[in-house]
């Protein structure tokens, strides 16, 4: 199989795109917000934990103990269970890193922390979600274009190589935008969630646990009616489009520098 050249392009660049994004952030908002690199590490060390350790083993569990046509096999049950499970496991781990930095480093009025503690959970995501494995399928779709990709994957199960040409296949420039997209716009969720809960345990308040639970799990709901063949991809962009844009106008016009608190 091939892949076309304007495929690969696409992927490439939105690889690229992801990566850089939360570096170039944090170095343009380093000076006006006054970030430290200690709430940015707290940030990509409770993804990592939480999203990526944590939560992954829960997944695992709860696949180990559901048969192959139980109730995760209903649309609706799928999204509701993928949506809460990733806004719990996500939002608890940002409260516990919020609620440490607070405690280990003091209060600070602005927000900066908050971006800076969204730049390192959003960055990780970035990397982990969209870097890692777009870099792999970009490092693919090239052994296709040059015709060696059954060469490279000769000694994988037959599965496994059905499962990465039908992968390889479906990419397209529209997908690979409608991907960008979403990786965009979970960056902006995760910036806005960090404000949100620094706000909230920045004034003691624990009620914005549950209140950033319930968001998140609405941002991730579009994506997973897309995976289950409920909203069309263009549906899905739009709303991502819009969520972005609407994020990134609040954060812009609300953020505030820190500075010591009084």
């Amino acid at each position: 199989m091939t892949v076309a050249s304007v495929t690969l392009a696409a992927l490439i660049a939105a690889t690229l795109i992801i990566a850089l994004l939360p570096l170039v952030l944090y170095r343009f908002l380093r000076k006006p917000l006054a970030l430290n690199r200690r709430d940015t590490i707290v940030g990509v060390a409770v993804f990592t934990l939480f999203a990526m350790i944590l939560e992954r083993a829960f997944h695992g569990l709860v696949l180990s103990h559901t048969p192959e046509d139980g109730w995760l096999t209903q649309p609706l049950a799928f999204v509701a269970y993928g949506a809460l499970a990733t806004a719990v496991f996500e939002e608890v781990g940002r409260y516990l890193g919020m609620r440490f930095l607070n405690r280990r480093y003091g209060a600070s009025a602005g927000d900066g922390r908050g971006i800076g503690y969204g730049i390192g959970h959003g960055g990780a995501e970035a990397w982990f979600v969209g870097v890692l494995v777009w870099g792999q399928w970009s490092y693919l779709a090239w052994l296709a274009s040059r015709g060696q990709l059954e060469t490279q994957l000769a000694d994988l199960p037959v599965d496994t190589v059905v499962r990465l040409h039908m992968m390889l296949a479906t990419l397209s420039a529209q997908s690979i935008l409608l991907l960008l997209l979403e990786r965009c716009a979970a960056f902006a969720v995760q910036l806005a969630l960090s404000v949100l809960v620094w706000r909230g345990v920045r004034a003691g308040r624990m009620a914005v646990l549950p209140l950033a639970i319930v968001l998140h799990a609405l941002a991730a709901t579009p994506t997973l009616l897309y995976q289950v063949r409920v909203l069309p991809a263009a549906w899905v962009e739009a709303a991502y489009f819009v969520l972005a844009a609407i994020l990134v106008v609040v954060l812009v016009k609300t953020c505030r520098p820190s500075r010591a608190a009084a």
